[in-house]
């Protein structure tokens, strides 16, 4: 907006006139004082002040918005017709002003000082408004980066305090901070601990876990500096993000060698002892059948006694399967879980699974579905001892039903896929996961049903020997679906 101040109304409307005919907006004042009051109530791109008004003349009214912090930079054009001296300009030019026009005015020439310095203006306004708005973002990246500093250093105070060796990498990777437990197994910060020449090394898994933006999480064997033992570590890495991008890493070795050292010596009492309750049980089993069959011929109207005999029989056979479970443990803990490889049919195999389930269980029923004839190569003992243990499970936890689904068909990777069917209490999709743990047990069913957490556990080492994949979908209170699948027999063995 444009102020136009003389103390003479004419004067004022054909100034105005000639400024709205070119698209200007207006506003008027008929003396110094009045100027003065409407330039602290408003903002104007430019001023035309007339030199000559009684009172406050122009010269004062210059100085004052000079004066004022909100108008000193309005540029202001003096008009006068009778200050047309080099003194009275200088003057003028002194007081605030930009610009000098005499009167009678020329249009042309008024429109064209008007369009140049409400042009700068409009240029000042819109530089000042960029200024002001660098300086904001100036300060807010001094603020967001004080915080920065303040978060790094809580960060690695927090870390200097915790018993892991921990680090913090840029996002690519590099290594800019590590704490004091570092140097007890490296002698730089930018090398990883040196690794048990039989464990993966950890640059390669860093790299890769980098380059796919994932996590890293490994069991690893470190080298100590002082004893120059290797101790067993688990390496976790964490992305830190701003939004979607990963703006730093943070990484801890915990110490975890007590823990695997007392997973191994209770891998070597489960082996001891279960090879000692199985010499025992081996007679103890005997024994009872020569009783049953005792009883059978001399004592055929004792119905109960053989009764008891049949559930005695089918403890020692439950207390017999368990502690085959804890060899196997043993066994592949120990590597030594042997595997006697074969070409079979599979589906003769899964039939007598099968059949094997309904003697022993006659009010289950087990519906088929599919039928794969193709031929595969492994351990026919353990491929049972797999599907078995799948059919086992799902009568098991499906205490009120007794249908059982098997499904049987080719991936199109071609391989053959068994999956088992329940209709049972499910499993809760968080606990899924683990399912497949050594010992691991769904707390919410554990009170319900017995067992050692074990028989998953077997069977997923079963599979990986035999190259092949196993998972679970289930849904809690809506049954479980438990697969597996194994490559079939292509000419060579697998």
């Amino acid at each position: 907006m444009i102020l136009i101040v003389d103390d003479k109304p004419e004067n004022i409307f054909s100034l105005k006139k000639i400024l709205e005919i070119n698209n200007f907006e207006v506003d008027t004042a008929l003396s110094g004082e009045e100027a003065l009051k409407k330039i602290l109530k408003h903002s104007y791109a430019l001023i035309i002040l007339d030199v000559q008004m009684p009172g406050m003349d122009g010269f004062e009214v210059a100085e004052n918005i000079s004066g004022y912090s909100k108008s000193k930079d309005i540029p202001i054009i003096f008009l006068s017709a009778v200050n047309t001296d080099k003194r009275f300009i200088t003057k003028g030019y002194a007081s605030g002003g930009v610009d000098y026009i005499t009167k009678p005015v020329d249009p042309d020439i008024l429109i064209l000082k008007v369009k140049t310095l409400y042009r700068l203006y409009e240029q000042t306004r819109d530089l000042n408004e960029a200024h002001l708005a660098l300086r904001a973002e100036i300060e807010f990246r001094k603020q967001a980066q004080a915080e920065l500093r303040e978060r790094v250093q809580e960060l690695r105070s927090t870390l200097e305090s915790i018993p892991q060796i921990a680090f913090t990498a840029k996002s690519n990777g590099t290594i800019e901070f590590v704490n004091q437990q570092w140097y007890s197994y490296s002698s730089r910060q930018e090398e990883f601990p040196e690794t048990h020449p039989d464990d993966p090394e950890i640059k390669e898994q860093w790299e890769a876990s980098i380059r796919e933006n994932r996590p890293l999480e490994m069991e690893v064997r470190i080298k100590a500096l002082a004893e120059g033992s290797y101790q067993c570590h688990l390496l976790r890495t964490t992305p830190i993000k701003e939004g979607d991008n990963i703006i730093k890493w943070v990484g801890t070795f915990t110490d975890i060698e007590d823990q695997k050292q007392t997973e191994k010596r209770k891998d070597e009492f489960l082996s001891i002892a279960s090879h000692e309750l199985k010499t025992p049980l081996t007679s103890i089993k005997a024994y009872m059948q020569l009783l049953e069959r005792a009883f059978s011929t001399e004592l055929a109207a004792a119905a109960d006694s053989g009764n008891y005999l049949k559930r005695a029989q089918f403890q020692v056979d439950k207390l017999h399967s368990l502690i085959a479970d804890l060899l196997d443990i043993s066994k592949i803990e120990s590597g030594r879980m042997k595997f006697n490889k074969k070409v079979f049919r599979f589906d003769d195999l899964l039939t007598s699974s099968i059949d094997i389930i309904t003697q022993t269980n006659h009010d289950v029923r087990i519906i088929r579905k599919g039928k794969v004839e193709e031929l595969i190569y492994g351990d026919e003992i353990r491929i049972e001892q797999v599907i078995l243990n799948y059919l086992t499970n799902a009568i098991k936890y499906s205490p009120d039903t007794k249908d059982v689904v098997v499904e049987n068909s080719i991936t199109p990777e071609g391989h053959i896929l068994v999956k088992v069917v329940d209709f049972g209490v499910g499993i809760p999709a968080d606990k899924q996961s683990q399912i497949f743990n050594k010992y691991y047990r769904v707390e919410e069913t554990s009170h319900r049903f017995q067992g050692l957490g074990i028989g998953l556990y077997i069977c997923s080492e079963i599979i990986k020997r035999h190259s092949g994949t196993f998972g679970v979908e289930s849904n809690a209170n809506n049954g479980s679906c438990f697969y597996f699948t194994i490559p079939k027999y292509t000419g060579q063995p697998i």
